[in-house]
């Protein structure tokens, strides 16, 4: 029933930062965890972080960590993606998910997906 927006994307410099939003349009977070995914052109969607269902347990690829932090708002339906000191290689599309398997790496146990929103970063 859930159906997600991310929002925030756009064109920045290297040691910049950017937040990302991720918000139930429609339905509520629930109790499900949320994950954020990226990907790149000619690559395959690779996680980045997940936060769980009260927001007390995060986890982070080991690419981002340190640079980036999760924050959930469930009065809200919202889930936020703080991105610091960006660099080239975060550039990709960015994707939140749901899962009601609690807090996932892979793709697969994530139900429902946003359209996803462009993150640039310029060298």
């Amino acid at each position: 029933q859930v159906q997600l927006v991310e929002s925030g994307g756009g064109l920045v410099q290297a040691g910049d930062s950017l937040t990302l939003t991720c918000a139930a349009s429609e339905g509520t977070l629930g109790d499900d965890a949320v994950g954020w995914f990226r990907q790149a052109p000619g690559k395959e969607r690779l996680f980045v972080g997940a936060v769980s269902w009260n927001g007390a347990s995060t986890f982070f690829a080991s690419s981002v960590k340190g640079r980036f932090s999760i924050s959930r708002d469930n009065a809200k339906n919202t889930v936020h993606l703080q991105m610091n000191s960006l660099k080239p290689e975060d550039t990709a599309v960015y994707f939140c998910g749901t899962t009601s398997y609690g807090l996932a790496t892979q793709s697969s146990p994530y139900h429902t997906w946003g359209q996803g929103t462009q993150v640039t970063v310029s060298s």
